[in-house]
């Protein structure tokens, strides 16, 4: 658990510390808003308390993968073999990203889901490498569209190969993975994964529409990450449905569990982009506003700031970049934006936990409640 980090230079009795609030962290809470001028910079090196620093730890990884030990050494085994091709440059490529550090909780829901509902067989170890060979196509193609030069703490295949390489190693990436779908000979698995590639894609074209409006809504923005994030969770846990031949009612629990895990996920990655330490992070803090992205955090501060505040969040997201960062940081913590977006995320979870109900006892059953918890109590 990260050391719990004071605030400093609030006058006495200003905040209240909440330890029963789900909120993931932040539980510096502000009884009367202080004003900016008296927080000064240094309460920007100390904003607020960590994510997960009012909660218990978040569930190890390396536990959840031990539930489905061999399955995730075949998925790791498969993607490797799978990623081999003639052309240098596609593997160059293909494997700096594959190997650079993922957390892999797609394929995991894969797998959990799956078992859980019953499945056998290599199904779903192929399934689970699937669903990563589009994550990992959608991050190429993302980086380039966004800029990026840092994922996952380390550079990413744009700035190291270029722009040109990067897409089209994604498309590959997508061409092989609908290879493999077509190798289960599933219609349904196909139809799922085909709906949700379209999904994805419309989602990043909605985000792009978004970027550089500030009157971008709430509800736009959940629709976005709905397309954009949870669409793939939620075709990659309805699959583990299909592969165990389950009824409707089971395939419906978990396309509910994979729709809300993916929302929390999302949410959860959006509050840590203005809270979390790069080295942590993996990616540097404040890049959706370089981008101009309206993300919750920044449309809850404007919402909720004051006219000076709002007036700066505005600009910031009609120009794009971090020049007053800082200050905008600080306007979304005293606003309440973090802790809206925890607030947020956890009951996405709570939702997505509360779906799991038909699935019968089972450790894989276990693990996919505690794969929630990871979600919302990462900082990474």
């Amino acid at each position: 658990m990260a050391e719990k980090r004071e605030i400093l230079e609030i006058p006495a009795g200003s905040v209240k510390r909440d330890w029963r609030t789900p909120a993931q962290g932040l539980a510096a809470r502000p009884s009367a808003r202080p004003p900016a001028r008296r927080l000064g910079a240094q309460c920007i090196i100390h904003i607020a308390m960590s994510l997960a620093d009012a909660l218990p730890p978040a569930p190890s990884l390396d536990a959840l993968r031990s539930t489905v030990g061999d399955d995730w050494a075949d998925v790791n085994r498969t993607i490797v073999r799978r990623l081999g091709s003639d052309v240098a440059l596609v593997n160059q490529v293909a494997h700096h990203i594959i190997h650079n550090g993922g957390k892999r909780l797609r394929p995991l829901a894969v797998l959990l889901a799956a078992r859980a509902c019953g499945a056998r067989g290599q199904g779903p170890v192929a399934s689970a490498a699937i669903i990563e060979f589009i994550h990992t196509a959608t991050l190429l193609h993302d980086d380039v569209v966004d800029g990026s030069g840092l994922r996952r703490g380390q550079q990413t295949a744009n700035a190291l190969f270029g722009n040109q390489a990067s897409v089209l190693v994604g498309d590959f990436l997508y061409s092989r993975a609908f290879q493999m779908m077509v190798e289960l000979q599933d219609l349904r698995i196909l139809d799922a994964l085909a709906n949700a590639t379209n999904t994805i894609a419309e989602g990043e074209v909605l985000q792009l529409m978004n970027c550089n409006n500030p009157d971008t809504t709430e509800a736009d923005y959940m629709e976005v990450i709905y397309r954009k994030t949870a669409k793939l969770f939620e075709a990659g846990t309805r699959i583990g449905a299909i592969l165990a031949g389950s009824g409707a009612d089971l395939e419906q629990a978990l396309v509910g569990y994979g729709r809300h895990l993916g929302q929390a996920f999302q949410l959860v990655d959006d509050a840590l982009d203005y809270d979390a330490q790069v080295e942590e992070f993996g990616k540097n803090i404040g890049d959706d506003l370089a981008e101009g992205k309206p993300t919750l955090p920044l449309i809850y501060a404007m919402a909720n700031g004051s006219a000076a505040e709002r007036h700066m969040i505005r600009e910031a997201i009609e120009t794009g970049g971090t020049r007053n960062l800082k200050s905008i940081q600080l306007a979304i913590e005293t606003s309440g934006g973090l802790r809206y977006t925890t607030e947020r995320a956890q009951k996405e979870v709570d939702i997505a936990i509360a779906a799991l109900a038909p699935l019968p006892a089972s450790k894989y059953r276990d693990a996919l409640v505690e794969l929630a918890q990871f979600a919302v109590r990462r900082r990474y």
